[in-house]
Formats: C-alpha cells, sequence, structure tokens
C-alpha cells in the first residue's frame, strides 16, 4: 500500500485535492458541530439548495459562478441569522427561507436551461455533484485561504457561540448579542457550504457538515473534545474517501467522502446504544 500512496500523490490532482479537502473538512467539522449542537441540521440543507440556486443565477447571468454560490450563501444566511430569535432561527424561518430560494432556484434554471452551453452545463453539474478531483492550483488556494478565514472568525466567537447554543437564557442574562451571534454564525456557515460545494457538491454537503458533528456529539459530552473530535472525523472521511476514490475508478470521491462520514456517524451511534442494551439486560 506504501507504494500506492506514493503513486497516487504523483498526481498533481491529488494533491490539490488532499490540500483543499483538508482545509475544507477542518472548517466544515467545526462549523457542523455547532449546527449539530444548535439544532440547526435544516439550515445547512437549505444552504446547500441556496449554493446550487445561486451557481445557477450566476450562470444566467453570465458571471463566475463562484461569485454567485459565496454571494448567495453569505446573504442568504446572515438573513436566515437576522430573522431567528434567540440567535438561532427556528425550523419555520427555515423552512420559508428554503421555499423561497426553491423558487428562485426553478427560476433560475429555466433561464439558464434556455440558454446554457455545454460549458455552462458541465460547471452546473460540477456545483451539484463536486468537483475536489478537478481543483486547479488557484482553487485551491482559494479553498484554504476561506477555510482559514471561516476558522478563525469562529474561534473569535466560539465562547459565546458555545454559551448560547447551550443555555441562550443564560446567555442573554449575560450580555451576549444574540441577534448579533447569530448573524455572524449564519454567514459563517454560508462561506463554508460556498466552498464546500465545490468539493463535495450540494446534494452532499449536508452529509460533511452534519455527520462529522453528530458522531462527536455521540461520542462525547464535552463540547471542546467533541469540536476538535468533528474536526478530526471530517478530515479523517475526507483523506480515506479520497484513497477510495483514487482506488475505485467508478466511486466519485464526493460519495466517498460522505459515504465514510456517515459510516462513522452510524458506528458512533451503535456504540452510544450498546452500553444501553448491555445494562437493561443484566
Amino acid at each position: 500500500m506504501g507504494g500506492e500512496d506514493r503513486l497516487m500523490f504523483t498526481h498533481e490532482f491529488m494533491r490539490n485535492a488532499y490540500l483543499a479537502g483538508t482545509f475544507i473538512a477542518l472548517a466544515c467539522g467545526a462549523i457542523g458541530y455547532f449546527v449539530v449542537l444548535r439544532a440547526q441540521v435544516f439550515a445547512g440543507d437549505a444552504l446547500s439548495h441556496v449554493a446550487f440556486a445561486g451557481a445557477l443565477g450566476a450562470a444566467a447571468l453570465g458571471v463566475d459562478i463562484r461569485l454567485g454560490l459565496f454571494a448567495a450563501t453569505v446573504v442568504v444566511g446572515a438573513g436566515i441569522g437576522g430573522l431567528g430569535e434567540r440567535a438561532r432561527a427556528d425550523d419555520v424561518v427555515i423552512g420559508t427561507v428554503f421555499a423561497w430560494i426553491l423558487g428562485l432556484g426553478a427560476l433560475f434554471l429555466s433561464i439558464f436551461v434556455s440558454g446554457s452551453s455545454g460549458e455552462d452545463g458541465t460547471a452546473a453539474v460540477r456545483v451539484l455533484f463536486g468537483s475536489i478531483l478537478g481543483l486547479s492550483a488557484g482553487d485551491v488556494w482559494v479553498a484554504v485561504a476561506v477555510a482559514i478565514a471561516a476558522l478563525a472568525a469562529l474561534a473569535a466567537i466560539a465562547r459565546p457561540l458555545l454559551l448560547s447554543s447551550l443555555d441562550p437564557e443564560v446567555a442573554r442574562g449575560l450580555g451576549v448579542p444574540m441577534r448579533v451571534l447569530g448573524i455572524a454564525f449564519f454567514v459563517i456557515l454560508g462561506a463554508v457550504a460556498a466552498e464546500a460545494t465545490q468539493a463535495v457538491g450540494a446534494l452532499l454537503l449536508l452529509g460533511l457538515l452534519a455527520a462529522p458533528g453528530g458522531a462527536a456529539r455521540l461520542l462525547t459530552d464535552r463540547p471542546w473534545l467533541g469540536l476538535g473530535l468533528a474536526a478530526a472525523i471530517a478530515v479523517g472521511s475526507t483523506w480515506l474517501g479520497l484513497f477510495l476514490s483514487y482506488e475505485i475508478d467508478s466511486l466519485p470521491a464526493g460519495t466517498a467522502i460522505i459515504g465514510v462520514a456517515t459510516g462513522v456517524f452510524l458506528l458512533a451511534a451503535l456504540r452510544d446504544r450498546v452500553p444501553l442494551r448491555a445494562r437493561l439486560s443484566t
């Protein structure tokens, strides 16, 4: 296997995929832990559709798809955060935005299909399913920069965000600016979602946000340990997924990455239930 690993890294596209994937996974694991902790997984699903609608809108207007991705997810993310009460948007807010975005997505899809070229169609498919194995060197460094910026911003608000997530009433009593905090959280989540869409695609984005964070929540009740564990699971899933995709020609990289992350979550869920059954049987 050692020789195969060395051969894999002789390819520039694999080196690019591992470098970009590592930083994207770190950001997804960290922000995803808070998404799970705050019971806002539905928001991650909504932003995946926002990402696709934004990309289609940009393509329909003839501008860079990445501009549409980031503009849509960040702006809509900030809107969701601003509409939510107590720094956490509920399902009504998220569902309303979701429905609105689906309507815009249908409009942009109609405009896009009527005037798209083959190149535009390929770009749209990449947004849906991801293109981590097709990232250029420039794309990689953009991904690294966005991930580092997102992680730095998340670290800056991590303590009040954790407090507001676990006990919003106490956080409010201590003077934590809940609405500002909620908006900041969703802006960071939007930026991470936009960048991750280019790696695993809009259809699979939710898996990379939710599965590592969900597994970490099942494995430990200690929040800071859980945060690190979620990031580690996301990175490990990305590494193993990329390796499996390289070894199995018919296995898309995004599918492999999400498959591994989901497998880890299922193992964590089984581990969480086995001790309980053992106690009940004694």
